[in-house]
């Protein structure tokens, strides 16, 4: 359902400190761009990042190889925005550099551009999205229905959740905060549309149903979703994988080994 990515949100045009810089030229950047970290690059190569906080107390001859942080989470563009999200907040994390496959800086995401992709994502209704692409791709009219449903039917369309949104949507259920599931039943089926970290922390929680929104087709015809599922071999919420945020595929820890003399 959710298609944006980081490419879409991240900034393309990045103020970078060139690794064979000193203090007083990232000083001088920070001055110049009112900014108050930047990746640190070789070249075009993303090799650390240096922040304000990291010149205190240092002379401004010292050399930016020395200071930098050489430990950093960097993100591919193709990543979800939904994921970066997941690692910015959840790392402490303001800032992430979006590299290439050759490590090559191509710009950078950060908190405040992902808290405008969540904005813009609460807007459209996805439950009125989604009935319109199922008319459009099968020429049915759906129904809508607001009922319960029993957990243990659903047939998962999602391979992997993440544990950290997990515990999320765990306290959420608890504190009654949910927000309704996205079912499509036609029938002999339930097919979870939007909602697997809910069920399957309702599932922990030991809880049989959840609130959900009912689409209602009447035609018994295989949907892409069902197919999709079925080459991923999903077919209860049990075949979900739960994945730590810090493994994302798309997301790498980099280590550049820096000797000092």
């Amino acid at each position: 359902m959710d298609k944006k990515k980081v490419k879409d949100y991240m900034t393309y045009d990045v103020a970078t400190v060139d690794v064979h810089g000193t203090v007083k030229d990232v000083i001088e950047t920070i001055q110049k761009t009112r900014h108050d970290g930047f990746p640190v690059i070789d070249g075009k190569e993303v090799v650390g990042y240096i922040s304000a906080r990291d010149l205190l107390f240092v002379p401004a001859t010292t050399p930016v190889e020395r200071v930098m942080s050489t430990y950093l989470i960097v993100a591919d563009p193709e990543m979800s925005i939904n994921d970066a999200a997941r690692v910015i907040f959840r790392s402490g994390i303001q800032k992430l550099p979006v590299v290439d496959e050759k490590n090559q800086l191509v710009g950078i995401i950060s908190n405040s551009d992902v808290i405008r992709s969540q904005i813009e994502h609460v807007s459209p209704e996805k439950v009125f999205k989604f009935i319109d692409t199922l008319k459009k791709l099968y020429g049915v009219e759906p129904a809508l229905k607001r009922e319960n449903v029993a957990i243990n039917e659903l047939l998962p369309t999602q391979a992997k959740i993440y544990e950290d949104e997990l515990e999320g949507r765990m306290y959420e259920i608890k504190k009654g905060l949910a927000e309704p599931l996205i079912v499509l039943r036609r029938p002999g089926r339930l097919i979870l549309v939007d909602g697997h970290h809910r069920a399957i922390a309702a599932k922990r929680l030991g809880i049989d149903t959840l609130d959900a929104y009912i689409i209602e087709i009447s035609e018994n015809i295989e949907l892409g979703m069902e197919r999709t599922a079925k080459a991923m071999n999903l077919n209860t919420l049990d075949d979900i994988k739960v994945l730590d945020y810090a493994r994302h595929p798309l997301v790498a820890l980099t280590h550049r080994l820096v000797r000092h003399t």
